[in-house]
């Protein structure tokens, strides 16, 4: 057989080297810590950077929220305020509505002055119409806040687009509360344009209604006093303004009714002797009544008169007359006898003077005071009380 591989020949090593058979050590891997150093810096980095953001985010929202909160504070303020300004404008708004149309007005108001008030109150009720929309605007709460920074980037534009919303409503209220001012001043410069020319007018229109009942023309009085004492239009303005208006109707309706009792052929002669009464006592309120016989007095010639006053309330009596004092009118008779009971009428203006305890004294002044008045007919009151003393003539001689 033939000589094998096996059986014979040479046979070659592993490896060819003279080195020792020890095993090469591996040589370190430096790429792997580098790339895992670079990795964990990296990874820091983005740490950090979401961390600032984070906190950025934070101070962002938070300073926005705190604007917003600010402005949310001072602009819900200024809208409670401006809500009372509405009520108060209406409240005006609505006191002078009753001015303008409160019913019958006897004492007129010229037609412009009128009208300003009317447009006045036009004016007023639309200004306080939008004001109640620019009150009604929402003035949202800043809510829950947002945990992560892209929500509170988020948040945080909203906040800035709210603030400016907040910061135009603020502009918008002062605009209504400037406009509010403005209508309510007008308001009550016209209103009280009304009221007061109707309580300055009450004295003319007392004049022209010399025949009404003392009562009515004491409140026609009262009524016009409080009338031009108003200083603004409120309830209270409008309640004396419509007082004023009441009581002068209630002056038409009393001498209507007195006139209605004085009506006939003596009527006006009644009148002319009223007049004449008037004119001895002015600034004494005097109510006439008329009748056949007064104080047992009236008829075959004879002529009555009767005179009642109040201490208590000083400015006012009424007189008595018996129908043939008219009829015997503008005879001295007639009007001696009517300064006697005139004399008894001025006395409220005069207590002091006399002695009024006994009923000759007070008769003695009113004779008294007719003399003084250069009306020297006995039927003055001497032929029924006799002559007066001098001092008391001296002393009703200072009593106009």
């Amino acid at each position: 057989m033939g000589q094998t591989l096996r059986d014979g020949g040479h046979q070659l090593p592993v490896q060819f080297s003279a080195a020792s058979s020890a095993p090469v050590p591996t040589p370190p891997r430096r790429s792997t810590r580098t790339g895992l150093l670079l990795g964990l810096l990296g990874g820091a980095a983005v740490i950090a950077a979401l961390a600032i953001t984070q906190v950025t985010s934070n101070l962002g929202y938070d300073s926005a929220a705190s604007q917003y909160e600010s402005a949310a504070e001072t602009t819900s303020s200024a809208k409670a305020q401006v809500r009372d300004d509405i009520a108060d404008l209406r409240a005006a708004t609505d006191a002078a509505g009753r001015v303008i149309s409160g019913g019958n007005q006897p004492i007129a108001v010229p037609d412009d002055v009128h009208a300003r008030l009317a447009s006045a109150v036009e004016d007023s009720t639309a200004t306080a119409s939008d004001a109640d929309g620019v009150v009604a605007t929402d003035i949202p709460a800043v809510g829950t806040k947002p945990g992560w920074f892209w929500e509170l980037f988020g948040a945080t534009s909203e906040l800035d687009e709210r603030l400016r919303d907040v910061d135009a409503l603020a502009d918008e209220l002062v605009d209504a509360s400037t406009d509010i001012e403005d209508a309510r001043a007008t308001v009550t410069e016209s209103g009280l344009a009304v009221i007061t020319t109707a309580g300055e007018a009450a004295p003319g229109f007392e004049g022209a209604h010399l025949s009404a009942r003392t009562e009515t023309v004491i409140a026609l009085r009262d009524a016009a006093a409080e009338a031009t004492a108003a200083t603004a239009v409120d309830e209270d303005a409008a309640t004396a303004y419509l007082a004023l208006q009441d009581a002068a109707a209630q002056v038409i309706a009393t001498e209507n009714e007195e006139l209605a009792e004085k009506a006939g052929p003596l009527l006006d002669t009644r009148l002319d002797i009223e007049a004449f009464a008037r004119s001895l006592a002015p600034g004494v309120l005097l109510d006439f009544d008329w009748a056949p016989v007064v104080s047992g007095a009236g008829y075959n010639g004879s002529m009555g008169g009767y005179t009642t006053w109040w201490w208590g309330e000083k400015g006012r009596a009424t007189i008595a007359l018996s129908n043939s004092v008219a009829e015997q009118w503008p005879g001295v008779r007639s009007k001696a006898l009517v300064a006697h009971e005139v004399g008894h009428a001025i006395s409220v203006k005069c207590q002091s003077m006399y002695d009024s305890s006994t009923q000759d004294s007070i008769e003695k002044w009113a004779t008294a005071w007719a003399i003084s008045m250069g009306y020297t007919d006995d039927a003055n009151g001497v032929w029924a009380y006799g002559y007066p003393p001098q001092n008391y003539i001296d002393a009703a001689a200072g009593c106009r």
